[in-house]
């Protein structure tokens, strides 16, 4: 009865059916199967990802290939690429190696890259959500090669850059996403983007989305894809001014603090924190702009001017209503839109702010409207924040106002002494006492100080920079003095008032940062300026005091302790013998009071110390301690004690009696007396060696003149004997020419006179050969006759011909040898003349040599015309050459008649030859022709010649 019961089919593990699932996808010829073979790979997906990605993966991407037109399939493909790259962190194949996996095979070939790409065009959700996630997911495990295959992709940026377009928010955000993780590194695709339109897209999305008061995470994110298209990007920079969107920074930077609301409503915690981040962004991007040294910033900074960036970051920094961080970065945004722009920060001062230290309503017409807060000059409102806000937590607000006021005069020699004529104007009134950094200097206010140690620091930090390797503005400070001499009161200048002041802060025990701030601007002031240091040196007791307090043990801070020593070194480095405290004395008092292994122990211990070798490194800026900030120095102090710090080291081991040469607005400054004694020695000798030099050389002028005189002498006989040489051989040169000419047409008549006998001769030549065949027995013995007689005559004439042409050739020879000793006298002739011309001047040149170097020179020119002269022989010498080539030729054409006549010769013996034949023809015929009638032909014709 139980035989027909069948057994439950073996449980299959979850690799045999991820097996099965991959082998079904990968052969199923219908689209359900590969459908639902995919729907069961997804389920392992999570859990299961590198058993799934090693079976199946080439599968599901050929699927996207094969299926791509089924939005379903493509969906249910896509969440499993998703779920193997974030599978559950549980899971026990879940590991970091399958992301780059899956990424490795995406990248390796291009194709599927821009396969995810094409999904882009479809008008399916989910494939284009999927799509921009899965490229995401690749672009994190393998950034490089997913940069490169959508950079190469046809149309791939283009794309991504389209889909910001979107009405759905999901798509568009995911997009905005991948394209800020795509632009960061690579200038290609920044320059690729930002030519796609993007900036637009991007300022539309930041306005649907509230703007950066109300707007969530995408306008940061937004935000962030600008940085990273504007970021060391000159040619994004350029295509974003040229294409006007600067007016758009403008825009949402006035949307700070122009709410258009009346009453500010509650806002969440969040949504402030949120709106904080977004306009710190803005500044961040527009900061981008504004890199010192880089090319286009000055335009940008224009740009920024005109279309009213940098009042609205300032009417931002001055708002009541924004966040401490939020207004120090607009003050920050400001100093670099001036800095390094003289135009700007001209124009700069003329801003107006609203005041930071008074709420009441306005009592005059500089007013802002809306808030009822007074306005005030911005370098006002500047100098207020600096130094009248006395709580720690507006520090980095306070510093950022004090980098903005440097800005305002940084490499701008006349606004920089504008404003320190401003200070001391005000500083001598009495008025804004508050306000000014000369008045917090010489009249600090004691109550202050142990609340507020950075108002002193911040006053001197200004003046610092008002003063720094400006020696008018130098001059300028030290002319403000305390104290009214008409009242009988002792007058102390600017430089013995801070001093004085330094010298009891370090008594007191103040914070270090009074005294650091003092250090630094004394130290500054007083390098390389000779009356400074002499002033300084004028109250003896601060060299006693600063001395006492560098070998203190125990000292609190090192910082206050080496910059005391480095200022007495700067002193000394710049004293000189005339000094209230003499070169001499001021080193022996520091030898003797510190010693030169502290001094060097000391300011290697302030080189060493973190806040100045880590200053580049360290923020300056108010930590979360609620205590002071660890901010002792000003970057430009550190760069300057840095570039000196050697030279400062080697300061107490110079000489006193060697004073250092300072040139100050083109005026030299100290240098050794001895020196200038032994210089002053050695300037008398140098005059009378002068005088006696001025004396020998009246001796030699006279000297020269006469032998100048015996040389324009000598250049004149030169030159006649010069040209005698030059028209006896120019005669020369006419007369052979014309023997030439003589010759040649001599020679030329005679060569038509043998080609006319010549002619005649072979014209009576073929007569008679004529008459033979025309009439050959009756003319027989009369051709023999006129043979006999053309040869006898040919001979006669070719004999007298040879005569006449050998007794020429002796005459042109014998005329040749003529010229030739005419020539050779006339070389000869002129041989010893310029023999004897040179040896002429070879003495007067010798004696010339001996007495000056300007006749040797002369001389030289005058053998270079004898030199020129030979080579008007040797040129004379090649026209004879010339000359009997030509003699030559006419041997040559001599020859060639002769030639003829040979040839003529030959000719008659033809003739004879032919003769011969016909009378052996005669004789074959039967004619007979005796020897005795040849004889007495001969005769016969002998006689009719004769």
């Amino acid at each position: 009865m139980f035989s027909n019961i069948t057994t439950a089919p073996a449980k299959q593990s979850v690799s045999e059916t991820i097996t099965i699932l991959s082998g079904r996808l990968s052969s199923a010829t219908l689209l359900e199967d590969r459908r639902a073979a995919i729907l069961g790979l997804r389920s392992f997906a999570k859990e299961y990802p590198a058993s799934v990605a090693s079976g199946a993966l080439r599968s599901l991407i050929g699927s996207l290939s094969k299926d791509g037109e089924d939005v379903d399939t493509v969906k249910v493909v896509l969440e499993t690429l998703l779920m193997l790259f974030s599978p559950n962190q549980d899971s026990p194949e879940a590991s970091e190696e399958i992301a780059l996996w899956l990424a490795d095979e995406f990248t390796q070939r291009q194709e599927n890259i821009t396969l995810l790409l094409n999904f882009l065009e479809t008008t399916d959700f989910y494939s284009r959500l999927y799509s921009l996630q899965l490229l995401l997911a690749i672009l994190s495990a393998r950034t490089e090669r997913t940069e490169l295959c959508v950079f190469t992709a046809p149309l791939g940026i283009s794309r991504l850059v389209a889909v910001l377009d979107d009405r759905k928010e999901a798509v568009r955000n995911e997009a905005l996403t991948l394209l800020t993780y795509l632009t960061p590194s690579s200038p290609d695709i920044q320059k690729l983007v930002a030519f796609s339109d993007i900036f637009g897209r991007v300022f539309n999305i930041i306005a649907t989305e509230g703007s950066l008061s109300e707007g969530s995470r995408i306008v940061e994110d937004c935000l962030i894809l600008l940085a990273n298209l504007l970021r060391l990007n000159p040619s994004n920079q350029s295509l974003f001014r040229e294409e006007g969107y600067i007016p758009h920074l403008a825009k949402l930077l006035e949307s700070t603090y122009h709410t258009g609301k009346e009453a500010e409503e509650e806002v969440a915690l969040w949504a402030l924190e949120q709106r904080n981040r977004n306009i710190y962004a803005l500044l961040a991007v527009i900061r981008l702009f504004l890199i010192p040294g880089a090319v286009g910033t000055s335009q940008n900074q224009a740009a920024f001017w005109q279309h009213g960036v940098l009042y609205h970051a300032l009417q931002l920094a001055f708002s009541h209503d924004a966040e401490l961080l939020i207004k120090a970065e607009a003050l920050t945004t400001c100093a670099d839109i001036i800095r390094g722009n003289p135009k700007l920060q001209e124009n700069f001062a003329q801003l107006q702010v609203p005041s930071v230290l008074e709420t009441a309503p306005p009592t005059n017409g500089h007013t802002e409207k809306t808030s009822g807060i007074p306005a005030v000059y911005v370098i006002d409102g500047l100098l207020d924040l600096t130094l009248s806000v006395p709580t720690p937590q507006a520090f980095d607000l306070r510093l950022a106002a004090c980098q903005c006021i440097k800005a305002y005069f940084f490499n701008h020699p006349e606004v920089r002494l504008h404003f320190l004529r401003r200070a001391i104007e005000g500083h001598s009134s009495g008025v804004d006492e508050t306000a000014n950094v000369l008045t917090t200097l010489l009249r600090p206010s004691n109550d202050s100080t142990p609340v507020d140690p950075y108002r002193h620091w911040f006053a001197a930090v200004i003046t610092f920079h008002l003063v720094f390797e400006n020696a008018e503005a130098k001059a300028l400070a030290m002319s403000v003095t305390e104290g009214d001499a008409d009242s009988g009161e002792e007058v102390v200048t600017s430089i013995q008032t801070i001093a004085s002041h330094l010298v009891s802060a370090l008594a007191r025990g103040d914070d270090d940062r009074i005294a650091v701030g003092y250090l630094m601007l004394l130290i500054g002031w007083l390098f390389e300026d000779l009356d400074g240091v002499n002033d300084f040196l004028g109250e003896a007791s601060n060299i006693q005091t600063l001395a006492q307090e560098v070998v203190r043990p125990n000292a609190r801070n090192p910082v206050a302790q080496g910059l005391c020593a480095m200022i007495l070194g700067v002193v000394y480095e710049f004293s000189t013998k005339d000094s209230p405290i003499s070169r001499s004395t001021l080193h022996s008092v520091l030898v003797s009071r510190m010693g030169r292994d502290k001094y060097i122990d000391t300011l290697n211990k302030l080189r060493s110390h973190p806040f100045m070798r880590d200053f580049e490194v360290i923020p300056q800026k108010l930590d979360n301690t609620g205590n002071l900030p660890d901010v002792y120095f000003d970057a430009t102090f550190v760069d300057f004690f840095k570039d000196n710090y050697s030279r400062m080291i080697r300061a107490i081991d110079r000489d006193p009696g060697m004073e250092i040469s300072v040139v100050t607005n083109g005026i030299q400054k100290g240098i050794s007396r001895e020196m200038v004694d032994s210089l002053r020695a050695q300037a008398d000798e140098k005059e009378r060696m002068l005088q006696a030099t001025l004396t020998d050389l009246a001796s030699l002028n006279g000297k020269l003149g006469q032998e100048q005189a015996d040389h324009r002498r000598t250049k004149e006989t030169s030159t006649a004997e010069l040209a005698r040489i030059k028209n006896v051989n120019e005669a020369l040169q006419r007369q052979h020419a014309e023997e030439i000419k003589k010759i040649g047409v001599e020679q030329r008549s005679k060569d038509e006179a043998y080609q006319k006998q010549i002619t005649a001769l072979q014209k009576e030549a073929a007569r008679a050969a004529e008459a033979i065949h025309a009439d050959y027995r009756d003319k027989q013995l009369e051709l023999q006759r006129q043979f006999d007689y053309v040869r006898k005559t040919a001979e006669a004439e070719a004999t007298r011909s040879q005569r006449r042409s050998e007794a020429e050739m002796a005459d042109l020879r014998a005329t040749i040898s003529r010229l030739e000793v005419d020539l050779m006298k006339a070389n000869k002739a002129k041989a010893e003349a310029l023999h004897a011309a040179q040896e002429e001047f070879t003495i007067k040149l010798s004696a010339e040599q001996s007495k000056t170097k300007a006749e040797e020179s002369k001389a030289n020119a005058a053998e270079e015309k004898c030199s020129k002269l030979e080579k008007q022989l040797s040129q004379k010498e090649e026209e004879l050459e010339k000359s009997r080539t030509e003699l030559d030729e006419k041997e040559e054409q001599k020859s060639a008649a002769q030639t003829e006549l040979d040839d003529l010769l030959m000719v008659f013996g033809d003739l004879e030859e032919r003769v011969e034949k016909y009378k052996k023809r005669l004789i074959d015929l039967g004619e007979t022709v005796s020897d005795g009638e040849e004889e007495n032909e001969d005769e016969d014709a002998d006689d009719d010649v004769d």
